[in-house]
């Protein structure tokens, strides 16, 4: 089944690049927009149609075979050849992946996305975010201590259960710098997007509104639809389907192995279990310590890494829990800096300095372009803007205040800020958020691209396409000098959700996300990362959750067959 433009064939997409390019310039009166994309609209579904082609409409979770259970008695004490710790965002096409060909246990804190409205449907997207709770909500809300408020997935599928959908690949740079293979990477998208990212068929009134605003801004070329993270204004895929409903990470779980695959919901680590072999001075992972994440810390069950007879290989316990829970679970393990550790009396495994630090968040200036809250129904971004040399990334969306109002906004994010934060434990209890510092705008550059973000957004907002949308036009600016924009960037600054770091390559993992001084653990997840790649790093934490496991598959089978060859001597 065909699910996403760049795979229709070249005439379709030929024709359809003609109608794109076919657009006048950005002095098109707003009340043409519909119009342009109603007829691209008409012309994709009559495509498809004479194609036999259409989406997917089965319900959710409606063809899993794998094992999924909250029921933490069936998992207790069992082994198996790789435990990952997370279901989320990179966790899942990791399982999936390490399924094909190994046992594996994939452990999330959080319940199941499916029959959940609140996840599914795009008609409520940002509800997650209105009501959270303590322990189960699928979104768990937590404050830097920069006073900026932000959130954390907690449910199957991970963030990719309840962000905008935004799916938007990394740079041919950050692809190289990161050292990855390019075929593989490439392949690892595309199996991604087989499954889960969808073209939008139209534009919604906001979104065609958002793109026409940035084209009046100067925010050029046109790109029309693309994957890729290119400069200027384009239309990016979505998770969310042409029916309205989300596909989140979970959904790839379905590729995997059924029979190899089990997932342990509402179930929370408490910390990793190690070995340490004194003779050949080696400390290995050998499982996990885990409770029910509405029980008590008191009850704990374990999990173990199950050892291959006649074979020296043997799997890894995975960290995929997100650059809070990563660094978190690490240092409740007694891996990080040893004065932090000896705080909570948690023995010292391994002295890392590294744990914790590095941590960064996308400084974030949101304007709201309407006059007052409307009872508008949500609308998740489906344009970027990328300007400055790939520094500034505008976005748009409708977002809920309550469950029946709502606020118009144009965010822009830093894309690569140079300020770095740290994170520490809190508690030790592992349901808690630990301690986030990400220091937005302490670095003067960050400032200086801050403002320039700020007299863009400034223009966009006042742009005639929005003052249209609204029936009003915005007259005030929001400053005028350098100086109230500096105050205005330190008062405003808020997070897009896209913080990475404090398991970084290099400092924490090597190149093969394996932790150094530790054997058979890795780490695989946005902590893992200096930098947001792309216009979201969604897209690019699913691939590497296959990218990766199909190294991980690889590396295997040249250990084993390494091992016959010895055997056979």
């Amino acid at each position: 089944m065909i699910r996403i433009a760049h795979k229709l064939p070249n005439k379709i997409l030929l024709s359809l690049c003609s109608q794109v390019n076919a657009l006048p310039d950005c002095n098109m009166e707003p009340a043409q927009i519909n119009q342009v994309h109603n007829v691209l609209t008409a012309f994709l579904l009559f495509s498809l149609a004479n194609l036999g082609l259409s989406f997917p409409f089965e319900p959710q979770g409606g063809n899993r075979q794998w094992h999924m259970t909250s029921d933490v008695k069936q998992v207790a004490g069992k082994s198996y050849d790789y435990i990952i710790v997370g279901g989320g965002t990179c966790g899942c096409p990791l399982a999936a992946t390490l399924s094909e060909k190994f046992s594996v246990l994939l452990i999330e804190r959080g319940g199941s996305p499916y029959g959940n409205p609140l996840v599914i449907d795009r008609r409520y997207y940002g509800f997650p975010f209105i009501k959270t709770d303590k322990y189960m909500s699928v979104a768990q809300s937590f404050t830097s201590q920069d006073g900026v408020g932000n959130m954390r997935g907690r449910v199957l599928g991970g963030s990719s259960a309840i962000n905008g959908g935004f799916y938007s690949r990394a740079s041919e740079d950050f692809v190289c710098k990161a050292g990855w293979d390019k075929k593989l990477v490439r392949e690892a998208y595309e199996w991604v997007e087989s499954k889960v990212v969808f073209p939008p068929l139209f534009l919604s009134p906001w979104q065609s509104v958002a793109e026409f605003s940035l084209l009046e801004a100067g925010l050029l070329p046109y790109n029309g639809f693309s994957l890729e993270h290119v400069k200027g204004t384009k239309i990016s895929g979505s998770v969310f389907d042409g029916f309205g409903k989300r596909h989140t990470s979970a959904d790839l779980l379905n590729a995997g192995n059924p029979e190899n695959l089990t997932v342990l919901l509402n179930a929370t680590v408490k910390s990793i279990i190690f070995h340490h072999n004194s003779y050949m001075n080696k400390t290995r992972a050998k499982g996990i310590r885990f409770i029910q994440s509405n029980g008590t810390l008191d009850e704990t069950h374990e999990a173990y890494i199950k050892k291959v007879q006649n074979s020296s290989t043997r799997g890894d316990v995975i960290l995929a829990a997100g650059a809070l829970g990563s660094p978190q679970l690490l240092l409740l393990s007694g891996i990080g800096p040893k004065e932090q550790l000896r705080k909570f009396n948690i023995p010292v495994v391994h002295d890392m300095k590294g744990v914790g630090q590095g941590m960064q968040d996308n400084p974030c200036i949101a304007v709201l372009v309407d006059s007052k809250p409307q009872n508008r129904l949500p609308d998740p971004p489906q344009i970027a803007g990328i300007t400055d040399n790939f520094k500034i990334i505008v976005e748009a969306s409708i977002l809920p205040l309550s469950y029946n109002s709502s606020r118009v906004n144009v965010a822009a994010k830093i894309a690569m800020p140079t300020s770095k934060g740290m994170l520490e434990l809190n508690s030790t209890d592992p349901r808690l958020n630990p301690s986030v510092r990400f220091n937005y705008l302490a670095n003067d550059n960050d400032m200086d691209e801050c403002i320039k973000m700020t007299k863009l957004l400034d223009r966009i907002a006042r742009s005639k396409s929005i003052a249209y949308f609204l029936g009003e036009s915005r007259q005030e600016k929001l400053t005028s000098t350098d100086v109230d924009l500096r105050n205005f960037c330190k008062k405003n600054v808020r997070t897009i959700y896209h913080y990475h770091g404090g398991c970084t390559v290099g400092s924490v993992v090597d190149e093969h996300y394996k932790v150094h001084g530790i054997k058979g653990l890795r780490i695989l997840d946005g902590s893992t990362l200096t930098e947001s790649p792309g216009t979201n790093p969604m897209a690019t934490l699913l691939m590497l959750g296959r990218y990766q496991g199909l190294k991980i598959l690889t590396e295997r089978k040249e250990a084993s067959d390494s091992n016959v060859k010895e055997h056979k001597k």
